[in-house]
């Protein structure tokens, strides 16, 4: 296959695969699959309910068509996969979505087809899963028949920044023609430049380990604040001071969630174990990040308790529900485990986020967000995502929503430090 023979199709439509898919529509024609039918309605009204592409970038791309129907892929030669890999109740890695999204592209894979996988794995799991399952759906043999490639995706959603065009692209396919290929398919639309990998596994790998340094990195820093905390010092202070050096990472503390940064660790964890090795740092930095949102709860009601505020039957506002700021995205918010530890206590909890859908939080979690907070109603305020509503109202107009004697916990250093009672 050469370049210009390349027919694509983008395999599931949400943060990941819309950006990517108008991204090369406004190159060559593309055909956009979702198995959600709601979600290419709303597509085809030129609305993306996550935000991550305007109306305007979505009459862009003007050869992106859009379709749930899965016969249509048959269209393609080339399929890029793009579908949720997330982890189950157990920490486990689920590849669910995976399968399923290998089983359709099985049923209309032809020989000289390439199927490309995005979605984040542990090292092996392209070629031991999701080849397996399109060689069984469609009857052909890998490297014969059909060939694979494995590019994985590098958005940061809420980020207008850093967008797929703009952030180098990792690349690899399963013999070198096959890469060299996918290669040159990403470079059309990557104006940052790619980085051809010298194997599927190695981008595997390379991807896994981007957002476990980064958990790992939090990690020390919020065992750092916890230290901090106990020995009455800034935390926020200190890392102003200690980032004067130049090779100080700038990491802060905070909850850890998110499609990426919370669960990817565990497909590398998992991988590990299975051969045999247990992984300590990496299992240690994902305790301590999860074990965050009871701290902050435990702070506050130490808090309230000093200040005589009586704790159980109380009133707190959690200010936040998406996992970060300026984002709709509720996948994986670790907020949650705030407004959890919160009822334990037998508090009236009321959350307030002006980026989420109500809908999918009732769906999701359970939560159903308050509008509008009513000014002086609470006996303590949890600023909890920092999303530019909140850092424009100001520190007078987040304690007003208190009540006369309240509790300010501030987790994003969104206000100074004179203008909250608590923070990280």
């Amino acid at each position: 296959m050469q370049i210009q023979d390349v027919k694509l199709a983008v395999v599931g439509l949400g943060y990941v695969g819309l950006p990517l898919a108008v991204e090369f529509g406004k190159k060559r024609s593309v055909l956009g699959f979702d198995i959600n039918a709601r979600r290419i309605s709303e597509l085809n009204e030129g609305r993306d309910h996550t935000l991550e592409v305007s109306t305007e970038e979505l009459a862009e791309a003007q050869q992106l068509r859009f379709t749930h129907t899965a016969e249509h892929l048959a269209e393609a030669n080339v399929f890029v996969v793009t579908v949720p890999t997330p982890i189950d109740a157990y920490k486990q890695p689920d590849l669910t979505p995976l399968i399923r999204a290998s089983e359709t592209i099985g049923k209309v894979l032809k020989r000289g087809d390439i199927v490309i996988y995005e979605s984040t794995v542990y090292p092996g799991a392209t070629e031991e899963e999701c080849v397996p399952v399109l060689e069984r759906v469609s009857g052909l043999r890998f490297n014969e028949d059909f060939y694979a490639g494995y590019s994985p995706e590098r958005i940061n959603p809420g980020d207008k920044q850093h967008r797929v065009s703009t952030i180098r692209k990792v690349t690899s396919g399963s013999t070198p023609e096959i890469a060299e290929l996918i290669d040159q398919l990403y470079a059309e639309i990557i104006v940052a430049g790619t980085h051809k990998a010298p194997s599927i596994r190695v981008a595997e790998a390379a991807k896994v380990i981007e957002n476990t340094q980064r958990d790992v990195n939090i990690a020390l820093i919020n065992e750092l604040a916890l230290i901090f905390n106990k020995l009455g010092i800034d935390t926020q202070a200190v890392l102003e001071a200690a980032g004067t050096k130049w090779n100080f990472l700038p990491f802060r503390p905070g909850l850890v969630g998110g499609h990426c940064i919370g669960v990817d660790p565990y497909y590398l964890t998992h991988k590990a174990q299975s051969i045999g090795y247990h992984p300590e740092i990496i299992l240690a930095g994902r305790r301590l990040n999860d074990s965050m949102g009871g701290y902050v709860v435990s702070q506050l009601v130490k808090a309230m308790t000093k200040r005589c505020i009586q704790v159980q039957g109380s009133r707190v506002l959690v200010m936040g529900l998406a996992f970060k700021e300026n984002c709709p995205d509720l996948r994986n918010t670790r907020i949650v485990d705030i407004v959890r530890e919160l009822a334990d206590y037998s508090i009236q909890v009321d959350v307030c986020d002006p980026w989420v859908d109500a809908a999918e939080a009732q769906r999701e979690y359970g939560i159903d967000p308050v509008a509008q907070p009513q000014a002086g109603t609470y006996d303590a305020i949890i600023l909890a995502v920092a999303h530019e509503q909140f850092v424009d109202m100001g520190a007078a107009a987040v304690h007003a929503l208190g009540k006369p004697d309240h509790v300010l916990y501030d987790l994003k250093y969104v206000l100074a430090e004179s203008e909250s009672d608590l923070r990280l």
